[in-house]
């Protein structure tokens, strides 16, 4: 998304939107100045937006156990390892991130999930505008 978004720009193009897999770039706001609207969806209630970003230029991208998963005996596993146990991730069920570039966006989401329940604390000192929702439904951040 990020080097679609760089091919747009050297093109000439001041406003543009580009999606790849949940990752948004934004080039410019739209022809009216006005900033791009990026619903953030809910973990669990796919048709529910769990947030709501104005963007005029920048990224947004999320991490999560809603899109790659496996159930097995009524019980969600996320595709995401967590490294020191070797078992996938359990604490949060998804972290949006708003950053300069997906790449960025992307990373910070992803360590977030990987840090499951030190992510809040981690996300806050970062700064970074930031929604996660953890496995039990309960949400934060200041998005």
């Amino acid at each position: 998304a990020d080097r679609a978004a760089e091919i747009c720009e050297s093109m000439g193009a001041s406003s543009a939107l580009v999606e790849l897999g949940g990752d948004v770039r934004v080039v410019g706001p739209l022809a009216d100045s006005e900033p791009w609207t990026i619903h953030l969806r809910h973990p669990r209630q796919p048709q529910v937006a769990s947030a709501t970003v104005q963007l005029g230029r920048g990224a947004i991208a999320s991490s999560g156990d809603y899109e790659r998963y496996i159930e097995v005996d009524g019980r969600r596993y996320c595709h995401i390892l967590n490294p020191k146990t070797g078992w996938p991730v359990r604490t949060l069920a998804s972290v949006g991130i708003v950053a300069d570039t997906c790449l960025l966006a992307g990373s910070i989401s992803t360590i977030a999930m990987l840090k499951e329940s030190e992510a809040s604390a981690w996300l806050a000192r970062l700064g970074a505008p930031h929604l996660w929702i953890d496995s039990a439904g309960l949400r934060g951040g200041t998005l």
